[in-house]
């Protein structure tokens, strides 16, 4: 062993625990089992060695890059790595000139792993190309940006999109439990007791990023004194300080969890814009699913604000499409703009009343048919069997309106929505009233 590869043990040993505990195998392999599970399409091509050009696409901590390196320790091509972030031009060309060189003299593929090849410029970009296109070079690239906006779309065509998601807290969990034992790579060295709900803190609010939930159990465990049995014992609030969060009493399935999204629910819907934000903090500050929060707010704005403010659902809609585009966390000025609009919008739950009553009717009352004259009558026979005979088209009439029976006749009088007099729906409820002055809206015939 000479003097060099001495020093690169040295720097290895003393990397980041995240480093050291990076998978190097299959076998190893935690989470996304969508894309590394048995049987799926990207774990058949690396264990047959044929791979085509790929992008992994998710969140930092999701593992792209130990995935490249998997990719890398069970191929026979050649792997050469470079980092968008210092790579330019020439570095593209020599690893270029290198795949050439190996497919020439040692019929040997080359799998070039970019990471983070959104950096990349177009011309950049734009080099790579011609050789992802006449297979001089697989091309691997990592991003935690959507490559559908940032990566040329040349080189998005002709590469399969891997989306890796953030890892559960199982996921984490395992990883960390995995550390803790490894004696070689991991703290297995160290005598180290760490309570659960320490644990689950950390997992919890690593917000599905492996690399930060390691890291921080690993300044845990090098930063706390020996008790007097000569034990490392990393409780909650030692684990708090090592990720500089406090604590919260917030478990994603426990009652707490129920609590929280509970009391942002019924503070939308009881139209206040501080308590519905103030919980919405809790739940980002503990590390909650942002795209669980946007659904629940989207349900809201349909459920309790209704037809009172249409825009209201589709604030919601944009937060949660905003949450998927940018991620958090400036993900939570969307977040919190959603629930302040919906919290101080007017409410309704008509909409919500009518669709819960019709569905009752369906299931309850049997009917004949639908109204003929509303059939559909542009088949061939339709006419001879009456369907469609008798429809009167509004658009041919003033105020695009003429009175007609819509509903079935065991249902014609009914009245499923009934407007209130709150937003929006007020102008809604004066407009059925004209259009329909013999229809009772009190939902009571």
């Amino acid at each position: 062993m000479d003097i060099f590869e001495e020093n690169r043990n040295v720097l290895k040993k003393q990397a980041p625990l995240a480093a050291r505990m990076r998978p190097t195998s299959l076998e190893e392999w935690v989470g996304q089992e969508h894309i590394i599970g048995k049987n799926t399409l990207l774990t058949r091509a690396i264990k047959a060695d044929k791979l085509t050009s790929l992008v992994l696409y998710g969140p930092p901590g999701t593992g792209k890059t130990s995935l490249a390196r998997i990719i890398a320790g069970a191929t026979e091509s050649v792997f050469t790595q470079l980092n968008a972030t210092a790579a330019g031009i020439k570095d593209i060309q020599r690893a270029v000139e290198n795949a050439k060189s190996a497919l020439e003299l040692y019929g040997k593929r080359s799998i070039l792993f970019v990471d983070e090849i959104h950096r990349f410029n177009k011309a950049q970009q734009d080099a790579l190309l011609p050789y992802v296109e006449d297979g001089t070079i697989i091309l691997v690239g990592a991003t935690t940006e959507n490559p559908y906006f940032e990566v040329n779309k040349a080189l998005v065509s002709r590469s399969v999109i891997f989306e890796l998601f953030p890892l559960t807290r199982e996921n984490i969990l395992a990883l960390m439990y995995r550390a803790l034992e490894d004696k070689e790579r991991g703290l297995g060295y160290l005598s180290i007791t760490v309570k659960d709900d320490a644990m689950v803190f950390l997992a919890d609010i690593a917000g599905g990023d492996a690399r930060t939930a390691l890291n921080a159990l690993e300044l845990a465990a090098l930063t706390t004194e020996l008790d007097p049995s000569g034990q490392i014992i990393i409780d909650l609030d030692v684990a708090a300080a090592c990720i500089q969060k406090r604590a919260l009493r917030y478990e994603r399935d426990g009652d707490n969890h129920y609590d929280t999204i509970s009391a942002f629910i019924k503070s939308m819907r009881g139209s206040d814009p501080d308590a519905a934000v103030y919980y919405l903090a809790r739940m980002i500050y503990a590390g909650e699913d942002p795209k669980f929060i946007a659904r629940r707010i989207v349900i809201c704005a349909s459920e309790d604000v209704g037809n009172a403010d249409p825009h209201a659902l589709q604030v919601a809609v944009a937060a949660f499409q905003a949450i998927q585009f940018i991620g958090m966390p400036e993900g939570m000025f969307a977040l919190s703009q959603a629930a302040s609009y919906v919290a101080c919008a007017p409410k309704s739950n008509a909409s919500c009343v009518a669709i819960t009553s019709a569905l009752s009717d369906v299931e309850k009352v049997a009917i004949k048919s639908i109204p003929s004259h509303l059939q559909d009558s542009h088949y061939k026979s339709a006419s001879s069997l009456n369907r469609g005979v008798g429809y009167e088209y509004p658009h041919s009439y003033p105020g695009n309106f003429i009175p007609q029976q819509y509903l079935p006749d065991e249902l014609a009088h009914r009245v499923y929505y009934n407007p209130t007099e709150n937003g929006v729906e007020r102008k809604i409820g004066e407009a059925l009233r004209k259009l329909r002055p013999n229809r009772a809206y009190d939902n009571s015939n």
